[in-house]
């Protein structure tokens, strides 16, 4: 009798996590049928594959057996699946992306859909989270490949430029900024600020550019620390503060009118957006498609002001 492949999916999932729950977000699965596939494996094996201590779990010398034949076996299938959609012509399988906020809700929505249409059989599964949120998934193999903005230091990580960003300034219209041309860097200091939450690419790019102008990012007036882009633009809109924020999140504030952005007088607000990828990991012929349409449409993702 054997195991089935989806017990030995969830095993896997497991053992890399340390943890049932996280195993059961990144599978798609509730927390109980991930532990009833852990019982049913540790039955067929008739001896525990994990230790129970507490909260945490950790593998036993028989976990450790199985999570090594494991790693291999699914490597397998996933050659298999790419050498057989080599033959076949037809693209298929899934992509597991990660995107840091601002990427994964205004630049990757037309990209997707673009992408949809050429590999109809291609499932993508995007997980929105902050850059080192990101990367921390990468790192985990959580997912296939990563778009963030900003650097990324990790020597297993290949990261790949893909454009650029500007960033601005951005203000209701009945704000004093909203008036300049542009706007003097320490005049920044004299106005209420919302920021974005610590992690956050755009913040960790927003303090390396202020640092550079001669402004530190504590000596901001900040008020509020928010999770995501809208929440920041519609706290600006509610006169608030002022924030910086990416260009291509603002298109449709500018087109209404109901926000200004303006950049800072003697200091380039730009940043690269990037693919990251684990440098050994084997990769499916669907997410090398995926990279290399993706790669095809970073100019089209570039927004100035």
């Amino acid at each position: 009798m054997s195991f089935s492949d989806t017990r030995l999916r969830v095993f896997y999932a497991v053992a890399k996590q340390l943890s049932f729950t996280r195993a059961a977000e990144e599978l798609y699965l509730t927390q109980p049928a991930v532990t009833f596939q852990i019982r049913q494996l540790e039955e067929h094996f008739n001896t525990r594959l994990f230790d129970r201590h507490h909260n945490r779990i950790s593998l036993t010398e028989a976990g450790k057996t199985v999570y090594g034949y494991s790693e291999r076996i699914l490597e397998l299938y996933r050659e298999t699946e790419k050498a057989i959609s080599e033959m076949t012509g037809v693209t298929q399988g899934i992509v597991k992306l990660g995107a840091s906020t601002t990427i994964g809700e205004y630049m990757l929505p037309a990209m997707l859909s673009g992408y949809h249409e050429k590999f109809p059989n291609v499932k993508v599964r995007l997980s929105v989270d902050n850059t080192r949120l990101v990367v921390r998934k990468l790192e985990d193999a959580t997912i296939d490949i990563g778009m963030v903005e900003g650097p990324v230091k990790n020597k297993n990580i290949i990261v790949a430029l893909c454009t650029e960003d500007e960033l601005g300034v951005i203000v209701a219209p009945g704000h004093p900024f909203a008036e300049m041309n542009e706007i003097p860097i320490q005049k920044l200091k004299e106005h209420h600020f919302i920021s974005r939450e610590e992690g956050s690419g755009t913040r960790d790019v927003i303090a390396d550019q202020l640092s550079r102008g001669g402004l530190n990012y504590d000596q901001l007036n900040t008020i509020l620390e928010l999770g995501t882009t809208e929440s920041v633009k519609g706290a600006v809109e509610g006169g608030v503060g002022f924030s910086i924020v990416s260009s291509v999140s603002m298109r449709k504030e500018l087109k209404l009118g109901s926000l200004v952005i303006k950049r800072i007088k003697g200091l380039s607000m730009k940043r690269k957006i990037n693919f990251v990828h684990q440098k050994q990991k084997f990769r499916t012929k669907a997410v090398e498609e995926f990279l290399n349409y993706a790669k095809g449409c970073c100019e089209e993702l570039k927004s100035d002001f």
